[in-house]
């Protein structure tokens, strides 16, 4: 068996007061992930193996961030050391995403088709990333030429998501992917 999986599910945004609080930006829409006693690792972006382990002692939500506490951070220059770190979950700890919807991390490697593309056709290309910078969510997909396009993942652009099978149909508003496709 290989090792554990990470999935991030927030980031820590800066110390909060002098008793080594932090601010955590939350992606999850669990608050259980920082209940007192949970276990999340801290660690960079990337890599969950370089990362730590902390015991959450106390959490709260102020203005629209989790305050925690966690036990071993005394004070806010041992805060301060954690600013910027990826808050993770082991991925055996979330919990089922809802028939109708999909954990972030399981679109990662999908193959991209075309809503007017015939079945037989060959993928468009794969999703390489997903970014959420506040507004729509982004996919980075990688089309075969190599090229990287940042594709808004709107419902009515998504007309099918199949995880099982491993992959995506998206139907993009004219001229959209030519912006991409230009050397």
């Amino acid at each position: 068996m290989g090792p554990e999986k990470y999935i991030i599910v927030g980031d820590v945004a800066r110390p909060h007061g002098i008793r080594g609080e932090l601010c955590i930006d939350s992606h999850a829409d669990s608050p259980s992930y920082f209940g007192r006693g949970a276990v999340v690792r801290l660690c960079p972006a990337g890599a969950p193996g370089r990362g730590r382990d902390y015991t959450v002692r106390v959490a709260r939500v102020h203005k629209e961030r989790v305050l925690v506490s966690f036990e071993g951070v005394p004070d806010r220059n041992a805060a301060e050391a954690l600013r910027g770190l990826a808050v993770c979950v082991p991925a055996s700890r979330l919990a089922p995403p809802e028939p109708d919807e999909v954990f972030l991390h399981q679109l990662l490697g999908l193959r991209v088709r075309l809503a007017q593309s015939a079945p037989t056709s060959p993928d468009f290309g794969v999703i390489e990333d997903v970014r959420d910078s506040g507004g729509a969510e982004l996919w980075v997909i990688r089309d075969a030429a190599g090229h990287e396009i940042l594709f808004p993942a709107a419902d009515a652009l998504v007309p099918e998501i199949d995880i099982a099978a491993g992959f995506v149909v998206i139907d993009p508003p004219p001229g959209l992917l030519e912006l991409y496709q230009t050397d």
